[in-house]
């Protein structure tokens, strides 16, 4: 069959790709980066697009030509810089309906439970509106709705779950007493595939999650062990001092940092991450401790799980120690400007000082809006390594200041090396 995947480079889109493809089938992949995805994955066909840009039939009527079915992995947490939940999760799900509806192609929709705690928020009302929408569509679909899912790579709740393990000596949790069911990632794809091949009816809306079921708690220190680290106690958070996080958490999310501790995943941790039916869904689905014994972790995963939580106060200091390298200069321009005079002319002297003090506040701000961190980061060390090379030419004597404002330098180029090697976020 003809399959085209939305989110297909996304935790589990990949997953679910790379099995239909092993299965024969001809799979597309729709996603923002599909340059990148088309070198990890090149027995998929890949097509760029941004979801929440297809809000009309018309915009999908040439991506749908040929296909079988559409298996839909996309979707957001929270609005924000780099998603709109409105546009992605529900315009753009309606819009496909009525342009697959001519042909009946198959929907496979993998959605969430969407009542219980944070149903009224746009992530949860979204996908609910666009279920609704598919279940009277008239289209044949099947509807899949996985708790926390877990696999060998990790994204969101998952990264942050290995993040928490890894932290030294105590656990610090909030809800650590909420339930939690898992599903591996590979059992979400075997749903999908048993969708694709009829073994599930149309008109299937089935949830997925194995029997077993977890704390917070007793899931951070399954991970722990599986990282190979020594158990440690549980230090409880009370949700109320956990909110300057959450905010600040959202605040990133404006400037297009997904972080799963904004506040619509606290909120859905609030109840926990369950399933509503006691009934098993038939298919087989691991245990917690059976998806992670079949991916034993490397070092690379105590790594990820070490600096996960390390990667928003680099990005943020960073940017502070450009920003102040930027704007006290500017408090005593007469004084900062008095180093070039020995090689030019006052008026030169200060614009160059101020030219420079521009530079490093527009790098300083720039690293915070996630579209320009890369090229910030970038910067930042070109910049870095011009200062030294020039001032290296004009006062070489400064190397062996006290002070230190050239040998100052290096740790922040090492720091903005670090940030650009943990930058990707999938």
């Amino acid at each position: 069959m003809n399959i085209l995947i939305l989110g297909a480079t996304g935790f589990i889109g990949s997953v679910i790709a790379a099995r239909l493809a092993v299965e024969g089938h001809v799979v597309t992949g729709l996603g923002r980066n599909a340059a990148r995805a088309a070198i990890k994955q090149p027995a998929i066909q890949w097509r760029r697009a941004d979801l929440s840009q297809m809000t009309r039939p018309d915009d999908w009527r040439d991506i749908l030509k040929g296909q079988h079915a559409v298996v839909n992995c996309a979707g957001a947490l929270q609005d924000g810089l780099s998603d709109d939940l409105s546009a992605t999760q529900t315009e753009a799900m309606l819009a496909l309906h009525a342009a697959a509806k001519p042909s009946s192609i198959l929907i496979v929709q993998i959605s969430a439970r969407t009542d219980g705690a944070g149903s009224h928020l746009p992530f949860l009302a979204t996908k609910r509106a666009a279920d609704t929408a598919l279940a009277s569509s008239g289209l044949p679909y099947v509807i899949l709705r996985p708790s926390l899912v877990l696999g060998r790579n990790a994204h969101g709740g998952t990264a942050l779950l290995r993040a928490l393990s890894a932290f030294p000596f105590v656990l610090p949790l909030i809800h650590a007493d909420s339930s939690i069911e898992t599903v591996a990632a590979e059992d979400v794809a075997a749903a999908v595939s048993a969708a694709i091949s009829g073994s599930l009816p149309s008109g299937s809306d089935i949830e997925l999650a194995a029997e077993e079921r977890h704390t917070l708690a007793s899931l951070v220190r399954l991970h722990r062990a599986w990282l190979g680290l020594p158990d440690a106690p549980v230090l409880p958070i009370p949700p109320v001092l956990a909110r300057p996080v959450t905010w600040l958490a959202d605040i990133a999310g404006h400037l297009g940092w997904r972080s799963p501790l904004r506040s619509t995943a606290m909120t859905i941790m609030s109840e926990g991450v369950s399933m509503n039916s006691s009934t098993p869904s038939g298919l087989p689905i691991l245990s917690a401790a059976a998806t992670l014994a079949a991916n034993p972790s490397g070092v690379q995963d105590l790594w990820f799980a070490r600096l996960y939580l390390l990667k928003a106060p680099v990005i943020a200091g960073l940017s502070l120690f450009w920003l102040l390298s930027g704007l006290i200069p500017l408090l005593a321009p007469g004084r900062a400007s008095a180093h070039f005079l020995p090689f030019m002319p006052a008026g030169a002297a200060m614009t160059l000082t101020m030219t420079t003090c521009l530079i490093d506040i527009a790098l300083g701000a720039s690293v915070l809006f996630r579209p320009f961190a890369r090229r910030a980061l970038v910067g930042m060390i070109a910049v870095s390594l011009a200062y030294l090379a020039g001032g290296t030419i004009l006062e070489p004597a400064l190397w062996l200041d006290p002070l230190g404002p050239f040998v100052k330098v290096l740790p922040s180029l090492l720091l903005t090396l670090a940030a650009l090697a943990i930058l990707d976020e999938r």
